[in-house]
């Protein structure tokens, strides 16, 4: 892993769940991270272990929502770094599970905000250090969800958002081609996470019926990641789905 030792990545949504976990196994294949995340104090405690591999690390508390604030982070990349090697749009959002109409404006604009507009914010700072940096290039892995392919009920901000950034995703890949950035998406399905934890209890089938799913371990999510992190700019993985294999995602459930 000794090529890797001067790489750096971001990772968004870092102070816990996937972007936790991801940012130690990258910072164990021998990334220094770039830690964003809207609370300082998880953000310092995930610092501090992965100071204890080796790594050098930059805490960042930010709205990626906000176009001066990500405009920020990435200056203050470029000036303790000075380069960029992979982001990792991570950061996710939710609105309350209500049918569509009674989803209000001020709800679908948040998930939105962070889902699709914090991702792009994100995408197009690293293409402006990606581009301008020498070696030049890198690598972005957005992470959409399998709702980007199956939407679960009631969940029509999120699902929209998620259907938007395989959008993005293709976009950028196009565009960031001829820059040497490579832009990917890993779709997960039913990970065990804080957030997640009903979904093995029982949650609404699209038939309108409660039942219980099965869940993943995170270190499937975080193997999968670390694959696509540690290909060479010469070759890129569009698109991946991990998922609990007997979650009932394909077919009729």
């Amino acid at each position: 892993m000794t090529e890797r030792a001067s790489k750096v990545a971001l990772v968004t949504g870092a102070g816990s769940g996937i972007g936790r976990a991801v940012s130690l196994g990258l910072a164990r294949d021998g990334f220094d991270l770039v830690l964003v995340g809207r609370r300082r104090e998880p953000l310092a405690q995930l610092a501090a272990e992965i100071g204890a591999l080796g790594r050098r690390t930059l805490v960042a508390p930010a709205d990626i929502g906000d176009a001066s604030a990500v405009q920020e982070l990435f200056t203050q990349i470029d000036t303790q770094f000075g380069r960029l090697d992979l982001l990792f749009n991570n950061a996710g959002a939710n609105a309350a599970l209500v049918p569509l109409e009674q989803l209000s404006l001020r709800d679908w604009q948040a998930v939105i905000d962070v889902n699709l507009t914090g991702t792009f914010l994100c995408t197009q700072q690293a293409f402006r250090l990606m581009k301008a940096q020498r070696p030049r290039g890198g690598r972005i892995i957005n992470n959409g969800s399998v709702s980007a392919i199956t939407p679960r009920p009631h969940c029509t901000a999120y699902t929209a958002s998620k259907h938007g950034i395989t959008g993005l995703t293709k976009a950028s890949a196009l565009e960031g081609r001829a820059h040497d950035i490579a832009c990917g998406q890993i779709d997960i399905g039913n990970v065990a996470t804080t957030l997640g934890a009903h979904i093995s209890q029982g949650t609404l089938q699209a038939d309108g019926s409660i039942a219980a799913e099965a869940i993943m371990g995170m270190d499937n999510v975080v193997d999968a990641v670390r694959y696509m992190a540690g290909l060479p700019l010469s070759a890129n993985v569009l698109s991946l789905t991990v998922m609990a294999t007997r979650m009932p995602l394909v077919g009729r459930g």
